[in-house]
């Protein structure tokens, strides 16, 4: 439940500082005349959006297992990496083609509009510095606690920020080019819904990996294969079965041992694969071990 609290700490700070942006984005933006301002307002509140998700499903995820979860609850955090996957997508559709609608109207309609001011440049400054610090805080924070979607929240206050440096060199061209250059706003939109787009994608990759019970990568599986035949008394194993539950890590296997041990022997050697086990993943590791017998002259 510790670990709980703090990503939710975690993720209430991001939330808290995504309503600040996202409130002053929308205001520079319109009284900065500006679209690539409004569309990084966008993205913000996008952010916004997937902290309150975040925030209120950790609370789920942190259950303890019961009779009906008897893997707990951390699956949830998958689907909430989902969410936020889900919806940078969506906000980056709808960035790009309101990005395109206004090149279109200022190239083929000839369409005149005045140049970004200089609020909206300060506040895509401003924007630079708090995601890219928010992105820090937060990725530090889910690689420590082992969570997919604190991980998930951090690449997307990263791609704000990346954002906000398209918008910021989007305003500054608009803003000191003139009119001459007013196409560099919606253009840095678009460059915005890329940078989207390319943040949403592994996003969305992992989590669905974890929610359709893929392996771990291959380098993790290697190191719990030989932490497996390690143990003396495992002759080989088999059947080999893992997959991610939250923070957690579940692993299935059967290990082969001389046939002409007592079940008492046996036993102890299972246990030390589990222990073995625990040390590598952590005590909330799930460990089903299946004995079988091999003969005397097999095991040589």
């Amino acid at each position: 439940m510790e670990r709980n609290g703090e990503a939710r700490r975690i993720t209430f700070l991001g939330l808290v500082i995504n309503v600040f942006l996202t409130t002053a984005k929308y205001l520079a933006g319109i009284f900065g005349r500006s679209a690539a301002m409004i569309a990084d307002a966008t993205h913000s509140l996008s952010d916004l959006l997937t902290d309150l998700v975040v925030f209120f499903g950790l609370s789920a995820a942190g259950k303890p297992a019961d009779s009906r979860h008897p893997y707990g609850h951390g699956k949830i955090e998958a689907v909430l990496s989902a969410v936020c996957g889900i919806s940078l997508l969506l906000a980056a559709g709808g960035i790009f083609f309101s990005g395109a609608a206004r090149i279109w109207s200022l190239l083929f309609r000839g369409a005149e509009t005045a140049g970004p001011g200089i609020i909206a440049l300060a506040a895509a400054g401003v924007s630079v510095l708090l995601k890219e610090w928010l992105f820090r805080y937060t990725i530090e924070g889910g690689r420590r606690l082992q969570s997919s979607a604190l991980i998930a929240k951090a690449w997307d206050h990263r791609s704000d920020a990346l954002s906000s440096v398209g918008t910021l060199a989007g305003i500054a061209g608009a803003f000191f080019g003139g009119e001459r250059w007013q196409i560099l706003d919606p253009l840095a939109a678009l460059v915005v819904s890329v940078f989207i787009v390319t943040a949403a994608l592994p996003i969305l990759r992992d989590s669905l990996d974890e929610l359709i019970e893929a392996a771990l990568p291959g380098e993790l599986e290697k190191k719990l294969q030989s932490v497996i035949v390690s143990v003396p008394g495992v002759r080989s194993f088999h059947k080999l079965k893992t997959r991610r539950i939250g923070s957690s890590i579940a692993v299935d296997v059967h290990i082969q041992m001389n046939g002409s041990l007592s079940l008492d022997e046996a036993h102890e050697i299972s246990r030390k694969v589990e222990r073995e086990i625990w040390e590598l993943f952590g005590r909330d590791a799930h460990i089903s071990l299946h004995m079988e017998p091999v003969s005397p002259a097999a095991a040589r």
